[in-house]
Formats: C-alpha cells, sequence, structure tokens
C-alpha cells in the first residue's frame, strides 16, 4: 500500500529535499508550503524523478483553521495519513530579548510551535489510523544553547521539543512513533539569513540529511521520542 504523507515548508530547502527523497520511495507526497511557485517546481521535479507528482497544498501555517481543514480533507480523501514530517519554522528576528518586536516574537511563536500543535491534533487520528504512523519535527541545537539574540527561535525551538515528546509519550501504546531531528548547519536560506557571512560552501547541502528522514520516516523505523543530531548520526537522546 502506497504510504501517505505531509511535509512542511516543502517549497525549498530540507523540506523540499525530503519530498523529492520521500517520493522516490514511491509515497504520495502532500506538500505544504506558502510559496505556490515553489510547490509547482517541487511537482515537477518529482514527476522528472520518475513520480506521480505531489499534492500541493499553498498554505500559510498560521491558518489554523486551514490545518484543520487539511486533516478532515486527508481523511476523506485517503483515510489516513503514514507519515507527518513537520520541517516548516520560522526564525524569528536575532534581537536581544528587550528589543523583540512583540509581532516577530508572535510569528515565532506561532509557526515553531502552535502551528505544530494544530498539525498534531488534527492529523493524530489519521496517523492512529495507519498501520505505522511516523511523525518528525525539526528543532535545532540552539534550542538547548541560550544564544544571545536567538531568543525567539531557541524559546519556540525549546517549546516544540517539549511538545513532541509529550506526544511521543501519549503515543506509547499506539502504532504511532513521533520523534525530533536537529539538522546542525546545513546550506539553506534560513541558514544563511542567520549566518550571513558565512560561507555556504562549506556547508552540506539539505539532501545529505535526506536519507535519515527517509528512514526516521519509515515503518521499520521503532524509536519514539528521541531527539537525534544528524552531526552524531546513529545516535540519540531521549
Amino acid at each position: 500500500m502506497q504510504r501517505i504523507v505531509l511535509v512542511t515548508g516543502a517549497s525549498r530547502g530540507i523540506g523540499r529535499a525530503a519530498a523529492r527523497a520521500l517520493a522516490k520511495t514511491g509515497a504520495h507526497v502532500i506538500a505544504v508550503a506558502r510559496t505556490v511557485g515553489g510547490l509547482e517546481e517541487l511537482d515537477d521535479e518529482i514527476k522528472k524523478d520518475g513520480g506521480e507528482g505531489a499534492t500541493l497544498v499553498p498554505m500559510d501555517l498560521r491558518n489554523f483553521d486551514g490545518l484543520d481543514q487539511l486533516g478532515a480533507s486527508i481523511h476523506e480523501r485517503w483515510g489516513r495519513l503514514d507519515a507527518l514530517f513537520g520541517n516548516a519554522g520560522s526564525l524569528g528576528e536575532l534581537s536581544p530579548l528587550t528589543h523583540l518586536a512583540p509581532k516577530m516574537w508572535q510569528e515565532a511563536l506561532d509557526v515553531n510551535v502552535t502551528a505544530n500543535w494544530r498539525l498534531i491534533r488534527s492529523l493524530d487520528p489519521l496517523l492512529r489510523k495507519s498501520e505505522a504512523g511516523r511523525a518528525l519535527f525539526m528543532t535545532s541545537g540552539a534550542a538547548r544553547k541560550h544564544t544571545p539574540f536567538w531568543g525567539s527561535y531557541a524559546v519556540t525551538k525549546a517549546a516544540l521539543e517539549s511538545l513532541v515528546l509529550t506526544y511521543a509519550a501519549e503515543c506509547e501504546s499506539s502504532n504511532v512513533k513521533a520523534n525530533l531531528l536537529s539538522p546542525g548547519p546545513l546550506r539553506t536560506r534560513m541558514r544563511a539569513r542567520a549566518m550571513p557571512g558565512e560561507d555556504s560552501n562549506t556547508l552540506e547541502p539539505p539532501e545529505a540529511v535526506t536519507p535519515l528522514i527517509v528512514e526516521m520516516l519509515s515503518p521499520s523505523y521503532a524509536k519514539n521520542g528521541t531527539l537525534t543530531d544528524y552531526r552524531q548520526t546513529g545516535s540519540s537522546t531521549s
């Protein structure tokens, strides 16, 4: 049976690379992102790779009612969801906490935490209808470093980790496994914005982490409630 996989932030970077890699395994990808053009380019790439194309969902993750409707639409069409890759994130504003614009704080909170909670809330019943439901969310070492000026990103990623690990604990007696992945520095637009003086040629491309993403979303992946660091692949901590 073809696996149905939803990827957020699928129009570029890690999300786009992961969507292509998952489609190459034969999965049908539901690609969610704000950028219509980027989604259409992804669809073309999947077809060039020999896939059937993706289901494209142009949506801002802060459209919380839309996330609820997305769950209803997936239920109506497929009756289940086999994997969720919560990849989309917001860097927010690099600023002292005392100077942080409330609007930017709220955006980081909405995208990095609340949207993922709403996705879990909307899609958990569908993941539980899969024979092997898998959920994977992207985090960052910033959540545990407490670096000056990175407050909104660090705080929201720390909250995301608590959210996902709590959800994983609630899935212990089910067929759903929920985990976290910290990719480390990769050649992405968000990284370039955060580190404008960095030579991007010294970084691995997003495609480097996709084999691990595919593995962690596969039915054979039995770990639950772990945080895996790509830079230390093979070791994870709960």
